[in-house]
Parts: C-alpha cells; sequence; structure tokens
C-alpha cells in the first residue's frame, strides 16, 4: 500500500514522465470515495488511521520547496500531478490548490504540464469543474460503461451514475484525458465485446483529446486479477485509431 507525503518524488510515471506527485488525502491513510479492486493504495478500510486532509497553505509551502530545491539541482520535471492516496477534489480547498500550484508552476518549471488524475466523480460540481479546467491534463476515469461493472471494478460511494458522469464531461468539450483500465476477474473481463464496444461509444461521445488505455502494473488488494496485455489493448482500441483518436496504451 502507498503512503505518500504531501509533495512526494519525482518519480517515473508510465503516463506522464518525470512526475512530482501532490498528494491531497491523508499522508499515513487513504480518502476515496472509490475502493477500487486494483488500487495500489489498498482498501479504504486500511488506511483510516488518518484522515487529516493538508491545507492549502501546506501544499503551497511544501510544494514551493520542493521546486526550488529542484531548480537548484538542475532537475527537469515533466508534470506536476495530483494523484496521492485518493481522489484529490475531495479536499475542499482543491481550487485554491490549483491556482497556487500553477503560479508555482511558472514562476520554478515553466516546461512543466500540471495533471489532474481524478475519477470524475465531482465534475458536476462548478468549482471543481472550473479548477480541473484550469490544468494542462485533467486525466478523468471512465473503467465501465454501466453502473453495475463500476461496482464490480472501482465499489464507488453510493449515488454514482456513469450517465451523469458522461453528462459532466461533456463540459470538457474533448480538452480532456480520458483514463480506462482493463482488467480481469473471475467476475469479468474488460476485454469483453458487452464493456469494449459500450466503452468505445462512449469516447466517441466525448471525443476526448487522449484516451489512455492501462492495465494493472503493481500489487492490488483484490485478489486472482489479471491483465489485458497492450497487444490485446491495441487491437481493441483499433477501432478509434483508425478514426483518428489519438490513443496511449501502456502494459
Amino acid at each position: 500500500m502507498l503512503r505518500e507525503e504531501t509533495v512526494f518524488g519525482p518519480i517515473f510515471s508510465r503516463r506522464l514522465g518525470t512526475s512530482l506527485g501532490i498528494n491531497l488525502l491523508p499522508e499515513k491513510g487513504k480518502f476515496c470515495n472509490f475502493d477500487c479492486i486494483y488500487c495500489e493504495c489498498g482498501w479504504n478500510r486500511d488506511g483510516r488511521n488518518d484522515n487529516k486532509l493538508p491545507s492549502a497553505e501546506k501544499v503551497r509551502h511544501d510544494l514551493s520547496n520542493k521546486l526550488q530545491d529542484l531548480y537548484a539541482d538542475g532537475v527537469k520535471v515533466d508534470s506536476i500531478t495530483f494523484s496521492g492516496d485518493g481522489e484529490p477534489t475531495l479536499n475542499p480547498e482543491f481550487p485554491q490548490i490549483i491556482d497556487d500550484t500553477l503560479a508555482l508552476r511558472d514562476r520554478y518549471a515553466a516546461s512543466a504540464k500540471v495533471s489532474v488524475l481524478s475519477n470524475a466523480t465531482r465534475v458536476h460540481i462548478p468549482e471543481v469543474f472550473a479548477a480541473v479546467s484550469k490544468v494542462d491534463n485533467p486525466i478523468m476515469k471512465i473503467d465501465a460503461p454501466t453502473n453495475e461493472l463500476v461496482a464490480k471494478i472501482n465499489n464507488p460511494a453510493p449515488g454514482y451514475d456513469v450517465q451523469r458522469v458522461v453528462e459532466a464531461l461533456k463540459q470538457f468539450e474533448g480538452n480532456f484525458i480520458l483514463q480506462w483500465c482493463l482488467l480481469r476477474s473471475p467476475e469479468f473481463d474488460s476485454s469483453k465485446p458487452e464493456v469494449v464496444l459500450p466503452m468505445l461509444d462512449i469516447i466517441r461521445t466525448l471525443h476526448p483529446r487522449e484516451v489512455m488505455a492501462y492495465t494493472i502494473d503493481r500489487p492490488t488488494p483484490a485478489q486472482n486479477l489479471s491483465k489485458v496485455t497492450p497487444e490485446e489493448m491495441d487491437v481493441l482500441l483499433k477501432p478509434l485509431m483508425d478514426e483518428g483518436f489519438k490513443v496511449q496504451i501502456k502494459g
């Protein structure tokens, strides 16, 4: 289980390159409205010993110090990435933190992109959408086309609805990145036509500027999960690529 400091790294990301992480959630716990069976941070129940969220002031202080140190050492950062131990938009000061981060990026790491990895459950909230819209890479997750399959993969908090998320993501008018994790368990297979075909239709509806398709890469809290291989994903997503979509596949 990963437990991250407020500012951590930089680390190498399969999708974003050299990534300086920002964790807007507890440093020794987990805080999320999903409980994904593949989450590298473990189950929510295993991370409840710490529920203190960092303030905007703490994030600004820690990020400023880290960026100054990296700048002095000549370390290039490709992405300043909001990820951490759960859903970053749950931090009540998220909009202010985004503004502070953009200002610090411009001052100390002008070539770096600012990225937000989110499960997209809160982009229907105006202030959350406004904040996420300011970053270079709003990376929004949809792992399944039906509420039934989302329940098996993501274990969302009550009230989740795929169609509401799709409608909220339409606000981006395509200027976002859609993230999709494909995997297999004894109960489902993300590579089956009944999953892939409606997912492709969702992607066509939203027309994101990029699709990030990936699979599990680290130990998972649920047992008996297996990968969908990059070669399989190439075949599954070929219709999108043939239609001109930018698709990034990571095994």
